[in-house]
């Protein structure tokens, strides 16, 4: 489930995959002259890409819809535009309340892109009479939100490719009267794309049984056999399934300069583990964490890479080591119950039952719907011979769970509970949340100067980098500065909020959330104030702000888990008054 700051993971993430994929780039994509002056003044943009609607073809055209998104993507990905991918798209509509199949408007799509801090977000809709096909395409500004006049080509379905490379030049010719690429040059950086190749990948996107969208992908893969978006996918299905096995050999074929290389060797490492390989599980993590640390900010760690190293460790017997990273992951990410569990876990294995005991209550804390967090204090407790507390323990949990609602779990002499037990991350929240960014290198067009507002994005991106990196006074001093130039900035008082809690300063993260509201409402703040008043022990207050969450978002996963957690809570605030309850 996403948390409101994980975009900047993902920003983080793609920086290190942008500095991976440079020196190749390079190689293939010379500078253009008109940009070599101008390079270190030049202002990255971001774009969010809608599915195009379909407003009079056939349905058996439907598979264009998303199609043209995922183009549009590939197409600004190629020149070096940033642009949040498919799926962060996807994790954003829910965040939103919104289904896939949504039909949105253009203020929701508005809100979509401010929540993203996207600069553009690019929509549009195709029709078709016959062979002949006509694809519209529009950019809407975020800030200040302005709409661009249509930029419309027409040609024939056989020809989409090149159809639409000149459409995507001309809509990015027209925003940016600076655009430093001709059409030959946009179009010669384009991968060349077989269109039955293209449908059969989106096709298998799109398909809802796994069997048709491997049949999909396959075929995807066997008409391109270079290029590595099916590969990919198709790593991604088989590793859904937990066959390793073949999931392998499709993740090896993703390239270095891919979007989704880092996301490929995570998952191998992951699988490594599945397939009790710690070694060669540590060698892909090592590698991969050496690289983030090496081309992002300073430091910057993901709390996933760390807890799946320290299991690789763990299992080979690094105790220290595994100890380190799994505190790091904790102190990265404080909402999440699997790295002190996986702590506890670890000190068990070392035999010191009381500070298992510490780290399974830490965990209880986080997340005090999972019974297994409960079960393994109360037996941690009991090992060290602390009986009174485990009984109480046992009690609380008979009220949360009932009679029977923990389960039952028995140490064995070879640690082979502990071993199964431990919590694996399979996947990079980066992909789980707010979206991914995709970008294939340098930028393709320039700016002479920076205006205010997209030096307020600048900094809000690089307080939530900071964020992300635990560098919270380094990512305070980013969030003040937009503060100091727009003090209604919802974003920035959302990233002071956090750090707020982070530091335990409830009272004050409850101002800087309110404050964010007043600005603008919002079903993830509403979300996270919720939990600041859960953590400070104010149940009603927390159940009020969920409730209206939901108002605004009714499909809202978390805002719907928080609400059943609290129905389901034992009350805790005292009457007014002090009276008796």
């Amino acid at each position: 489930m996403g948390r409101p700051f994980c975009s900047a993971r993902y920003l983080v993430l793609f920086f290190a995959v942008l500095i991976l994929r440079t020196t190749s780039l390079a190689a293939q994509q010379p500078t253009s002259p008109s940009r070599a002056g101008t390079s270190a003044t030049y202002q990255q943009r971001i774009f969010l890409v809608f599915p195009f609607e379909n407003a009079g073809a056939s349905t058996r055209l439907d598979w264009l819809s998303e199609g043209l998104e995922e183009l549009t993507i590939q197409r600004l990905s190629a020149v070096g535009e940033q642009v949040y991918s498919h799926a962060g798209r996807l994790v954003e509509l829910e965040r939103n309340g919104l289904s896939r199949s949504s039909k949105l408007s253009r203020a929701t799509m508005l809100h979509i892109g401010e929540d993203l801090d996207a600069d553009f977000v690019i929509f549009g809709r195709f029709t078709a009479n016959g062979s002949s096909l006509t694809i519209e395409s529009r950019i809407l500004k975020v800030s200040p939100a302005r709409l661009q006049p249509a930029v419309r080509e027409t040609g024939t379905l056989d020809s989409l490719m090149d159809l639409h490379s000149r459409l995507v030049w001309r809509m990015l010719s027209a925003n940016d009267r600076h655009y430093a690429l001709s059409i030959a040059e946009f179009t010669k950086r384009q991968r060349p794309l077989r269109l039955d190749a293209f449908e059969h990948y989106i096709r298998g996107l799109l398909a809802v049984e796994d069997d048709a969208r491997l049949r999909e992908l396959r075929e995807a893969a066997r008409l391109e056999p270079e290029w590595p978006e099916p590969d990919f996918a198709l790593g991604e299905v088989y590793f859904a399934r937990r066959d390793c096995d073949s999931a392998l050999p499709w993740y090896g074929r993703v390239p270095k300069t891919h979007s989704h290389y880092v996301e490929s060797v995570f998952a191998t490492g992951v699988c490594r583990l599945l397939l009790g390989q710690p070694d060669r599980a540590e060698e892909v993590f090592t590698s991969l964490q050496a690289a983030l640390k090496d081309n992002v900010v300073a430091g910057a760690d993901l709390p996933e890479i760390l807890n799946d190293l320290a299991i690789a460790w763990a299992r080979q017997g690094k105790t220290a080591a595994a100890q380190n990273s799994f505190r790091r992951a904790a102190e990265l990410n404080p909402d999440e119950d699997d790295y002190p569990f996986n702590l506890g876990l670890l000190a068990l294995q070392s035999n010191d039952p009381a500070a298992a005991a510490d780290y399974f209550r830490e965990a209880a804390a986080r997340e005090p719907d999972k019974p297994e967090d409960r079960a393994l204090l109360i037996l941690s407790l009991e090992t060290a011979g602390k009986k009174t507390e485990a009984d109480q323990e046992r009690e609380t949990a008979s009220e949360t769970f009932g009679p029977n609602g923990l389960p039952a779990i028995h140490l064995d002499a070879k640690n082979e509970t502990i071993a199964r037990l431990s919590r694996i991350k399979t996947e990079l929240d980066v992909m789980a949340l707010r979206g991914g960014i995709e970008s294939a290198g340098p930028p393709a067009s320039e700016a002479g100067s920076t205006p205010s507002s997209d030096m307020s994005v600048t900094h809000l991106r690089r307080g939530r980098q900071e964020l992300s990196a635990g560098h919270p006074d380094a990512a305070e001093k980013e969030f003040r500065a937009v503060l100091a130039a727009d003090p209604g900035s919802s974003a920035a008082h959302r990233g002071l909020a956090e750090i707020d809690r982070r530091q335990s300063k409830m009272d004050d993260a409850v101002k800087e959330l309110q404050a964010s509201l007043e600005a603008r409402d919002s079903a993830v703040v509403r979300t996270m104030l919720a939990k600041v008043y859960l953590e400070m022990k104010k149940p009603n207050l927390a159940r009020a702000e969920v409730e209206k969450a939901l108002k605004l978002a009714p499909n809202y996963a978390e805002a719907r888990q928080l609400l059943e957690h609290l129905r389901n809570s034992k009350p805790t605030e005292k009457k007014p008054g002090g009276g008796a309850p």
